[in-house]
């Protein structure tokens, strides 16, 4: 009987030779050299052994001893978390996937699929680890990658000059104080934090641009808002007549002239020459 070799390069074989006929008394010659009845420690090859017995009656056998791995590889994995990159993507190898795979020979390879992630990734991912040994023997196990985008938006602004109307009233758009902001996944809302602007805001006036992505992360940035008032008061009179008193003077004063001027805002002054 044989048995073969477990790992390639090894010697674990034996031969277990049996001898049945002839008188007893036999003699064993080996091609190695050998002179027991059984081997062990052997490496694979073809072994030749001839018997003699005790009547010197001789036969001569041989058996060969092959490589014969069947035992897969035991594969251990943990699950791990990355974070995605500027660009919006984030790699893994097999080995932040594996925790301490073993064969009873060598580990040949190891993969794991996928290994690539991006921005529709975000969140739990199942990957698969194949451990391949060096005698060809196949094993996989499985483990979670939670896959993080923890890079806020770039939030870009410039400023606007704005005037307001008849009304007295001016207003602003996001997209008049974006800048092109980005992200590296996708940004998903972009909001200020004043967009109405009347006559009490007259000058300059900081605006919050916020932008949130498609992950929840939030960033913001600033902006000035300059407001003007370019409308010039509307100025309405009417006409009056005056009677020059006993000492022949006669006045009048800015009401009796006025008309109801009016302006967008409010009228600061109404002066007579």
């Amino acid at each position: 009987a044989t048995t073969n070799v477990t790992c390639i390069g090894g010697s674990d074989g034996a031969i277990d030779l049996s001898v049945s006929s002839g008188t007893p008394g036999y003699q064993f010659t080996w091609a190695n050299a050998a002179v027991t009845e059984d081997l062990s420690g052997l490496a694979i090859g073809t072994y030749s052994v001839t018997v003699s017995d005790l009547n010197s009656c001789s036969n001569t056998t041989s058996a060969t001893l092959i490589q014969d791995d069947q035992i897969s590889p035991v594969v251990i994995t943990q699950n791990i978390s990355v974070n995605l990159d500027a660009s919006g993507s984030a790699s893994i190898t097999a080995a932040m996937i594996d925790n301490g795979s073993s064969d009873n020979c060598n580990i040949a390879s190891m993969s794991v699929s996928p290994d690539v992630f991006n921005c529709n990734n975000v969140g739990s991912n199942q990957v698969t680890l194949t451990v391949i040994d060096a005698d060809g023997n196949i094993s996989t196990g499985t483990a979670t990658v939670t896959v993080l985008d923890a890079i806020l938006p770039t939030v870009l602004t410039q400023n606007q000059t704005i005037y307001l109307d008849a009304n007295g009233a001016a207003s602003i758009t996001v997209p008049m104080i974006d800048n092109a902001s980005f992200d590296n996944c996708s940004i998903s809302t972009l909001t200020l934090d004043n967009m109405n602007f009347d006559c009490s805001n007259v000058g300059a006036n900081t605006v919050t641009l916020t932008a949130t992505d498609a992950n929840g992360n939030i960033n913001t940035a600033t902006a000035t808002v300059t407001v003007l008032d370019a409308i010039l008061p509307t100025v309405l009179t009417q006409n009056q007549t005056i009677y020059l008193d006993a000492a022949g003077q006669a006045s009048i004063t800015v009401p009796m002239i006025d008309n109801s001027s009016f302006d967008n805002c409010s009228i600061a002054t109404l002066t007579l020459d």
